[in-house]
């Protein structure tokens, strides 16, 4: 082989090896340059990520938070919102839970109260409310106020409009209520009547709207007897303390005898076991 040959084929061989390592540099510089594309896409993602964790988890708990009710009706829910006023603007890490108990406990027609955090920005307030089963008129600094009796005797006051026109829910006059607090009780011996009442108010058939007023009649020795005035007619209707739905039939049976028998009839008498009655 000529020496001309042999010198085009290492020009050739040698070419072929530089393009060889070109190549090869080219593929270093491409991998380094995904290598630090894929170090800056995770860095900002990872930026990106631990914002979304600082809006969405951790600002929400320095926040106002949102304050959700349940088991309160309108003007409840109105009334409450007031009470905690002072502390529903802290933060949700600030907001005293056992405070907010501590004041719902102390309103008279809120029966048991739950205070909770949930994570990041919720307060949850879950209220029973007291069932009134009767109602008063009581007179407070001269005005007149209507006060509801739920069935542990205890009082409270809420102005609603559907318990105020309820008409399963009588009118008691003469119970021995001289200062009115929240949350008083009545004596313990009309734990018996409110229990009689609740149990009327559960029957299907609504006998207190044919009654418009039970009045207490204090007796000697801390007893006491019931004086019932009905709805339709101008008599009222003396009676033990035993208020029953059996006790309701007869008295309904003996006032459609009397009138029909003497229309002047101003009393009826159903005490001790017998019937006796008034005229004008």
């Amino acid at each position: 082989m000529s020496d001309a040959a042999i010198s085009d084929f290492d020009e050739f061989f040698g070419s072929f090896e530089s393009v060889k390592t070109s190549e090869k540099a080219d593929q270093k510089t491409s991998e380094k340059k995904y290598t630090v594309l894929k170090i800056v896409v995770f860095v900002l993602g990872f930026f990106l990520f631990v914002e979304g964790i600082i809006y969405a988890l951790v600002l929400p708990c320095f926040g106002r938070p949102a304050i959700i009710y349940s088991g309160l009706d309108s003007f409840a829910r109105k009334d409450i919102a007031e009470r905690l006023a002072p502390i529903s603007n802290s933060s949700w890490t600030g907001f005293d839970t056992d405070r907010a108990a501590s004041i719902l406990s102390n309103v008279s027609y809120i029966e048991r109260v739950s205070v909770d955090k949930r994570f990041p920005d919720k307060i949850f307030i879950s209220v029973k409310e007291r069932v009134p089963v009767a109602k008063t008129i009581l007179s407070v600094n001269g005005v007149s106020k209507s006060v509801q009796i739920d069935e542990n005797c205890v009082l409270f006051s809420i102005q609603s409009d559907s318990i105020l026109q309820d008409s399963s829910v009588p009118l008691i006059s003469g119970l021995p209520i001289e200062n009115l607090q929240e949350g008083m009780r009545l004596p313990a011996k009309y734990r018996v009547l409110m229990e009689q009442i609740s149990a009327i108010r559960n029957l299907p058939q609504k006998y207190f709207a044919a009654i418009s007023e039970i009045q207490v009649v204090p007796k000697e020795y801390g007893n006491y007897e019931l004086v019932l005035y009905p709805t339709q007619a101008k008599v009222r209707v003396l009676t033990d303390r035993s208020l029953t739905e059996d006790a309701l039939k007869y008295m309904m049976v003996v006032l459609d005898v009397v009138n029909s028998i003497e229309p002047d009839v101003v009393e009826v008498d159903l005490r001790y076991d017998s019937l006796s009655y008034r005229c004008r």
